[in-house]
């Protein structure tokens, strides 16, 4: 049946799980189960004196007590050897016959993997060979007393860095797969940013003030989640995109410089940097400019660079006008690392013989392209792969020149020009021998898109991207609107709050799309870390903005009316900026997903593994709120 179909392509298999439904509902069930006279210790008073990778040298001689779980247990007859892990890390311990009390043997000889225990023992030298890869390999806890406080099931996957078991299943059993000592890093770094920039903007006069999580749903923007009111049958709250409009009341109400870190949600489709709840660093400032809320901003990245990986970051960080950006590298969160950069080469082949050129030229488009050095002896199976790459980013086709060692050409379009045009073509693009060169023809945005990707694919490909290098950009001067075909108007590119530059409100009424805006992102390394603007804080342009977004007052007074009464008693000049919390731990940390600093994220259809929400409800609920759900007619496939 069709229904079945889709539900299992958007839920985990059981069966690719090797357990059944009673075994998913809890790992450690059959322990549940067990006898009385089987069950776990208590602590009975017991202390944990440190964590396990805490221990160095200077222990060796103390009676210390550990707790954690056994990462592995290896019994050599008579002598036991455990590996006890925490979130610090790693100890040894050593049970010997003779030497250990023998109940005490008798427990360890029946450790396993998971099983959660406590021991007292002395430090000592390690009696074997140190272990170089551990905090802890040169010592160990020569055990007296073992309480096993929990046994584990077998785990379905080994608790381990860098495990190579599905993500479906480690998502599942995320509880499990937060043990790693990988993940549990990355969630200890996380909080770390997290208190030194509570710290940073603490010293620097922010006040930390939460906002609403249940607010007004408003049309601009991404999709909103929706949470319908008991009390008001009917309406909806809408959880918040961000915290933007109570920010800047916040400035309307004269607290100067406030911050928040906070969860805030968006209804549209995920990517390896995005996930439908998100965590940002919002702030705002008050009688500020661009150059002070950048001020404050690059002191605070360079303090945790400093304290966290232990860098140093050189200030000011460089800036780009969004038209450089563009034109450049073909996008606005370019990737600086490497070079690879476009090449307008319009006028240079306006009256060439190559109609995909040409053609392009004379609807208002652009031609294009990028100097892969030294690409020039790429396989035609390769480049035939390249094309299809562009494709998914609107391309009809892609056109290249490979130059050979002896500098002839080889040219999927060289008959359609002479040679006088691709030698000229050539030179513009600052060819040399081994070079292959990559065109695209088309629209300004389809070229941008097609080649800002194309160059992101090839330094993928030539592996030119080094996580362990940070190139810092702000990108400035966004346009303040951009044209929607779907919807017929204008829309605000960032939000309809962002102020125009001053020169440019001339433009407003008759060349809106040429309109620039006060507004700024941060970018590291290609991927957008946050983004702010100098906000409007006077009616008339607020108003001038709703119009030119196809708001009528009555309509701009109904979505936006309490933002719009302050707007009548007295607002400061202000700017602000959020960052995108989880991609910043993200790039600090090293990973290519966010998942991975994140502790419960959701899959790419917003769902939950390991809990399965969303799910559906009672009907009484349902009632409560006053809400039908349709139900699909089921079609029977023969």
């Amino acid at each position: 049946m069709r229904r079945k179909e889709e539900k299992a392509e958007k839920s985990i298999s059981l069966t690719s799980l090797s357990v059944d439904a009673q075994t998913c509902e809890f790992v450690g069930a059959k322990n549940m189960r067990r006898k009385e006279d089987k069950m776990a210790e208590s602590m009975k008073g017991l202390r944990r004196t440190c964590r396990c990778a805490e221990l160095t040298k200077e222990h060796i001689g103390q009676t210390v007590t550990v707790m954690g779980w056994v990462q592995k247990s290896r019994n050599k007859g008579g002598i036991i050897f455990v590996d006890l892990r925490d979130r610090t890390g790693i100890i040894q311990l050593i049970f010997e016959q003779g030497e250990t009390a023998e109940e005490a043997f008798e427990k360890a000889a029946k450790l396993r993997a998971e099983f959660v225990v406590a021991v007292t023992g002395t430090v000592e030298h390690r009696s074997g060979a140190v272990n170089e890869n551990l905090l802890t390999g040169s010592i160990e806890v020569r055990a007296k007393e073992i309480r096993i406080l929990s046994e584990s099931e077998t785990p379905p996957f080994p608790i381990e860095e860098d495990s190579r078991t599905k993500d479906d299943i480690r998502l599942h059993y995320r509880f499990l797969d937060l043990r790693r000592p990988d993940l549990q890093r990355n969630l200890m770094m996380r909080s770390r940013i997290a208190m030194l920039t509570r710290q940073f903007l603490a010293e620097e006069g922010f006040l930390e003030i939460e906002t609403p999580m249940l607010t007004k749903s408003t049309p601009e923007g991404a999709r909103d989640y929706l949470v319908p009111s008991r009390v008001h049958p009917g309406s909806f709250y809408a959880l918040p995109q961000s915290p933007q409009l109570f920010k800047q009341l916040l400035m309307c109400s004269g607290y100067d410089r406030y911050f928040q870190i906070t969860k805030c949600f968006r209804d549209e489709d995920l990517r390896a940097d995005r996930q439908p709840e998100f965590t940002q660093i919002d702030m705002e400032l008050s009688f500020v400019d661009e150059d002070d809320v950048i001020d404050v901003n690059e002191r605070l990245l360079k303090k945790l660079w400093k304290e966290v990986l232990g860098q140093e970051l050189t200030l000011p960080f460089p800036r780009m006008t969004w038209q450089e950006a563009m034109d450049r590298f073909g996008s606005d969160k370019p990737d600086t690392r490497f070079g690879m950069e476009l090449c307008d080469v319009t006028e240079i082949v306006r009256d060439c013989g190559f109609g995909v050129f040409t053609g392009a030229v004379s609807a208002g488009g652009s031609v294009r392209g990028i100097n892969a050095k030294g690409q020039g002896a790429m396989p035609r199976k390769k480049i035939d792969k390249l094309v299809d790459f562009a494709k998914d980013f609107g391309a009809k086709g892609l056109a290249y020149v490979s130059i050979q060692p002896d500098g002839s050409l080889k040219s999927s379009f060289a008959k359609f020009m002479t040679e006088d045009e691709l030698q000229a073509l050539v030179e513009a693009m600052d060819g040399e021998p081994g070079d292959l060169l990559l065109f695209a023809a088309d629209k300004d945005k389809v070229v941008y898109d097609v080649l800002g990707n194309l160059r992101l694919e090839l330094a993928r490909q030539l592996e030119l991207l080094d996580k362990n290098t940070y190139h810092f950009l702000w990108v400035t001067e966004f346009p303040l609107l951009e044209y929607n075909e779907d919807l017929g108007r204008y829309q605000a590119m960032h939000h309809p709050f962002t102020m125009p530059m001053e020169e440019d409100l001339p433009l407003i009424d008759q060349e809106p799309g040429k309109v620039r805006a006060r507004a700024y992102d941060i970018v590291l390394n290609g991927t957008e870390l946050g983004g702010g603007s100098v906000r409007i804080h006077q009616n008339d342009i607020q108003e001038k903005m709703f119009e030119c977004l196809g708001f009528t007052k009555e309509a701009a007074k109904e979505q936006f009316g309490f933002l719009l009464r302050a707007f009548e008693y007295g607002v400061p000049p202000h700017a602000g900026l959020a960052y995108g919390f989880d991609r910043l731990v993200m790039l600090m940390a090293k990973e290519d997903n966010i998942r991975e600093v994140i502790a419960f994220p959701k899959v790419k259809d917003a769902s939950c593994p390991l809990t399965a929400a969303p799910d559906v409800v009672d009907e009484k609920q349902l009632e409560e709120l006053c809400i039908e759900v349709k139900k699909e007619e089921i079609e029977k496939e023969e």
